[in-house]
């Protein structure tokens, strides 16, 4: 009796907090919405895009800076040193994929501002750090923050379908022109390379002062909302039918669970194998500062000394970097153009051209000495095109499951992908290591050009189309 007793007891605490939850989003379903709330929400994930992008590139633009101080008694090598920094913190990505699920339990507004006010923090640590480990907590603490693409869920979530993938590319594209601040920021702030932390604090502060925006001014998505409530909904009963039958499209996130049921179900399946060779050739998109560096460093002084390299890194680097956010900003709008009217697909191949095409262009451009402007273009456009195809994607991943899913599915892909992560940072260490850093250029397109063409064969031939499906209803098994 007393053990009834208190199984009776702990059944209606759980039947009080899930009537308490439910009253709190109907209440949240229930508040009027202006017409013009779509333009607030816009205005508020460009903010926070910009942010991402900023935290996301910045590392990156000063690759070779960081590198070079570090490391400076590896000489050559220092990049590769970065790098394999970077990979000893991979651990932190992979715990932050078991954070990520949680959001589809817990609502896409919580982590969207956590995160950003993560990365924002993440930046403050890496302009006060004084030394390798206190860059290293940053450097961390963004690896975590930075995969999670919350932004993307709300814009997925919230935008009109039939214009789903143009919102996404002009939020992106006013994003991406966002990272015009961090060349602005090397002219201004940066008297020699070693004052490259200097360029991280005013981001830093943008960035939480648009966490604070997004707290009292962004609501939760509807998907979310309509999702939650019919499983608060739901009878004792109804609920231990599903837990009995286990099935995944049923559950309420769950990194594990997601990863499970993509690999039952062709469409996400391939969809993660597609990406795991397009990301073989990952390093290029965050080695082009370090092969534009070296490449200029070669055509213009022919040698590679710690004098040189400060020249290069503020004389045609810097200049180099101020229409990189423009070149990566018009390769990713016409991304979401070219998705809306002619299909993701139609969208990936021709992103992935262009991101051949600007590569290599980009790569000549810096080995033999072209305008530092036109370059810096070059740079942009291929960078703007890696992360489109990337974004083709993870938004053909999260129209390919379920809403109660959607956010776990879009961070289980990390995990297969990771593969192909793997390979481009292992060949990277082995090529700066015993060659140098001059010879990445030539291994990125060795490792881009192949992972292109076998990751979009079978996008075009193991998957189905998912322009214009409906957010609300997909199951993820409509392929099968």
């Amino acid at each position: 009796m007393p053990t009834k007793s208190l199984d009776s007891e702990k059944l209606a605490k759980i039947h009080t907090r899930r009537e308490k939850e439910l009253r709190r989003w109907e209440r949240e379903k229930a508040k009027p919405k202006k017409n013009t709330y779509i333009w607030y929400l816009v205005f508020i994930i460009t903010l926070i895009y910009a942010t991402d992008e900023i935290a996301s590139q910045i590392g990156t633009l000063m690759k070779t800076e960081i590198a070079n101080d570090l490391f400076s008694r590896f000489g050559e090598s220092s990049v590769s040193m970065l790098d394999l920094l970077t990979v000893v913190g991979l651990p932190f990505q992979v715990i932050g994929l078991f954070y990520r699920p949680l959001a589809d339990r817990f609502g896409r507004k919580t982590f969207l501002v956590i995160n950003t006010i993560g990365m924002s923090l993440a930046l403050l640590v890496i302009f006060i750090s004084d030394s390798v480990f206190m860059y290293f907590i940053g450097a961390c603490l963004v690896q975590f923050f930075i995969p999670h693409d919350m932004h993307v869920v709300y814009i997925m979530e919230s935008s009109p379908s039939k214009h789903r993938t143009r919102f996404y590319s002009v939020i992106k594209f006013v994003a991406n022109m966002s990272v015009m601040l961090i060349p602005l920021l090397r002219d201004a702030l940066m008297e020699n390379a070693s004052q490259w932390r200097n360029v991280y604090f005013i981001p830093a502060v943008i960035g939480l002062a648009t966490s604070f925006i997004a707290l009292f001014f962004a609501r939760e998505t509807d998907a979310f909302i309509d999702t939650r409530i019919r499983r608060l909904k739901m009878s004792d009963e109804e609920l231990a039918r599903e837990k009995k039958m286990k099935s995944a499209s049923n559950a309420q996130g769950g990194l594990l669970t997601a990863l499970k049921f993509a690999m039952k179900h062709k469409q996400l399946r391939w969809l993660y194998i597609v990406a795991a060779f397009l990301n073989i050739g990952f390093i290029a998109s965050v080695s082009y500062q370090v092969i534009m560096s070296y490449g200029y460093a070669e055509s213009v002084y022919g040698a590679f000394t710690d004098d040189i390299m400060d020249k290069v890194s503020l004389g045609p680097v810097t200049t180099a970097l101020i229409l990189f956010p423009l070149g990566s900003a018009l390769a990713q709008v016409i991304m979401g153009f070219i998705s809306d009217g002619k299909g993701r697909k139609a969208a990936a191949i021709t992103t992935a051209a262009n991101c051949l095409v600007s590569f290599v262009a980009f790569w000549l451009g810096a080995k033999y000495n072209w305008n530092p402007y036109l370059v810096g273009f070059l740079c942009g456009a291929f960078v703007g095109s890696y992360y489109s195809v990337n974004d083709v994607i993870i938004i053909m991943v999260s129209e390919s499951s379920p809403t109660n899913l959607r956010s776990s599915a879009m961070s289980a892909e990390f995990i297969v992908a990771a593969v192909g992560y793997g390979i481009s940072y292992v060949a990277n260490f082995i090529v700066g290591t015993f060659l140098g850093n001059s010879f990445i250029g030539t291994l990125a397109i060795s490792l881009l050009v192949p992972g292109y063409i076998i990751g979009l064969f079978l996008l075009f031939t193991k998957t189905h189309e998912t322009k214009g499906i409906n957010m609300d209803t997909v199951t993820g098994t409509e392929w099968d």
